[in-house]
């Protein structure tokens, strides 16, 4: 019993941290712009068809699809932010939810006609490897995921602690007005946020590509889990959607084993509801974090 308990924490803090990395885009875009992107989770989906698209037409794996799709889910980002999210920026909540909203059902949709509703899924060169060590067996992909996730956490990380890129978006982060008074270009900053948090929601759907299939609605899922973790972590909180990501993974993986894997979702809620009675700001958020559109 001992080995499994080991199994499981083990696994779920390899998927949590996957988790985290598209959460961590997630909870950039808030932090910096006060936009509260529901379309997230759709955005992963799309980086998810982008690679099963570079696998089966060029036969490119995975994960040597990430150089591509990150770049292009950056791009991708830099074209929503212009057309949809510029004119919402300090809008009211209800606008900025009902843009969101409609641009995730106008990307499922899209994926629902071109791609059906079937469940598509790619094979990597890692795929169907376990790594076996002390009675423990884990999945490769899972391990090369969990990987990756962790260099462009400790990157981004770095990215905006050091370069004076990223110290101007933690300036915006901490306020707008002052920062534009100190000739920060906001709007700038802004785009280049909502880039670089869809380039997370790319490498994270190239990692979960191995993991999981992809069809059209596997957004709604994600972006789910991701809400969760944010408000969890601390709305705004890089390293608090890195332990939130970690928490749901746990949570998710034990609650599967003892309790039944319809009952996950309803194991982490509770969770997540009893953190928020004792901390409303999340585990490292600060109060007023959680404002939008200010």
């Amino acid at each position: 019993m001992g080995t499994i308990v080991v199994q499981l924490i083990i696994s779920g803090i390899l998927m949590g941290m996957v988790y985290a990395l598209v959460s961590v885009g997630l909870t950039l875009i808030f932090g910096v712009s006060r936009i509260i992107n529901f379309a997230h989770g759709d955005f992963v989906m799309v980086a998810m068809y982008a690679g099963y698209l570079l696998n089966q037409y060029w036969g490119i794996d995975p994960y040597l699809g990430i150089f591509i799709v990150a770049p292009g889910m950056f791009l991708f980002g830099l074209a929503i932010a212009y057309v949809i999210v510029r004119p919402i920026i300090g809008a009211p909540q209800v606008a900025q939810i009902f843009a969101t909203l409609g641009l995730g059902l106008v990307l499922q949709n899209c994926a629902l006609f071109y791609f059906g509703a079937d469940f598509r899924s790619v094979t990597s060169i890692v795929s169907g490897k376990t790594f076996r060590t002390m009675g423990l067996s884990f999945p490769v992909a899972s391990l090369v995921a969990f990987a990756v996730a962790v260099l462009v956490v400790i990157a981004l990380y770095l990215y905006l602690r050091y370069s004076y890129t990223g110290k101007a978006m933690r300036a915006v982060a901490q306020d707008r007005r002052a920062a534009s008074l100190m000739s920060i270009n906001v709007s700038k900053i802004d785009f280049l946020t909502f880039g670089l948090g869809s380039a997370c929601a790319g490498i994270a759907g190239a990692l979960l590509l191995p993991l999981m299939p992809v069809y059209p609605s596997v957004g709604l899922n994600l972006v789910i889990i991701a809400f969760v973790i944010v408000v969890l972590g601390g709305m705004g909180s890089l390293w608090g959607a890195l332990i939130g990501g970690i928490v749901i993974g746990l949570i998710e993986n034990l609650s599967a084993f003892y309790i039944g894997s319809d009952m996950r979702q309803i194991a982490y809620f509770i969770v997540f509801l009893l953190v928020l009675l004792v901390r409303p700001v999340g585990l490292f958020g600060v109060k007023g974090s959680e404002r939008v559109g200010e």
